[in-house]
């Protein structure tokens, strides 16, 4: 069992200490908020991967909808060239 690096010898060296410095009755209440404090970390990194993923599919559409629409204003730029070059000057 590996955990954050940590083995199974070091996780219950932890837990001793713990033990022995913030006693039986704190112990408890310190593990609830340290679960509540990595599940907070856990769900705003959830969140930031959502909108990372979400800006990331929307820079992706807009380059392609640019790519689609470069080819037709060059070929539109080319036809007026034609025609301006193509017209008699007086």
């Amino acid at each position: 069992m590996n955990i954050f690096g940590i083995g199974l010898p070091e996780m219950g060296l932890i837990m001793v200490v713990a033990l022995l410095i913030f006693g039986p009755k704190k112990l408890p209440e310190i593990g609830r908020s340290l679960g509540k404090t990595i599940r907070s970390f856990q769900e705003a990194s959830n969140e930031f991967q959502t909108e990372f993923k979400r800006e990331a599919e929307q820079l992706e559409e807009s380059v392609k909808t640019t790519a689609e629409l470069e080819p037709k204003k060059i070929e539109s730029a080319k036809l007026q060239q034609d025609t301006a070059g193509s017209s008699p000057t007086s």
